[in-house]
């Protein structure tokens, strides 16, 4: 189980960021609306 977690870690984690960046440029949608933006997600903005 150890093995197939460190695998798939290293794809976690950039999915994660990848949604995080996805979430930071859209508008706010019902899935993932948050009423406050953390500090280090608006670090990715692109805008």
């Amino acid at each position: 189980m150890t093995k197939l977690i460190y695998k798939y870690a290293g794809f976690l984690a950039t999915l994660a960021v990848m949604i995080t960046t996805m979430a930071v440029n859209t508008t706010c949608t019902w899935l993932t609306y948050q009423p406050t933006l953390p500090e280090n997600a608006r670090k990715l903005r692109k805008i």
